[in-house]
């Protein structure tokens, strides 16, 4: 029967998401900052929650996105990424090309962590300076009760 299927192991809930989402917004409201677009993904980069704030313009959700894909995709946060290649610029372009543009190494998305500090899903925020995006996708992480990482100690 069609209803009779195996179940995926979700290690990223729907109900999580939507306090990371949350979280973030409630950061930036509190801080005043620019409209926001925050995107989760879970481990296998499938979106599991989205939102983007009235006035934020069409481009902030691929960005948001593309943040939150680089880093779940190299396993530490896209600034991180940004900042460990900012003269290798042909291979973030690579990398970039390569992901078909879902990769943005600017600082705003940040990985997801398990107890056992294991990628399980990431983060991407859009819409305020680079490092305030950072700074909601974090706050969104630790309302839900979850961990994060910029990159290994």
């Amino acid at each position: 029967m069609a209803g009779q299927v195996f179940h995926c192991s979700v290690q990223l809930a729907r109900e999580q998401s939507r306090k990371i989402v949350d979280g973030a917004m409630q950061q930036a409201r509190d801080l005043g900052l620019p409209p926001l677009t925050i995107v989760v993904l879970d481990g296998g980069g499938n979106l599991v929650a989205a939102e983007r704030e009235d006035g934020c313009a069409p481009l902030r959700f691929p960005v948001a996105q593309g943040k939150a894909y680089a880093a779940l995709g190299i396993g530490i946060a896209s600034g991180v990424i940004g900042a460990r290649n900012a003269e290798r610029t042909a291979f973030v372009a690579s990398v970039a090309a390569a992901s078909q543009g879902h990769f943005v190494a600017v600082a705003g998305g940040v990985p997801i962590l398990n107890e056992q500090n294991c990628l399980i899903g990431a983060v991407g925020v859009s819409g305020a300076s680079s490092e305030e995006d950072q700074q909601s996708a974090i706050a969104g992480i630790e309302l839900a009760g979850l961990h994060w990482g910029l990159e290994p100690n």
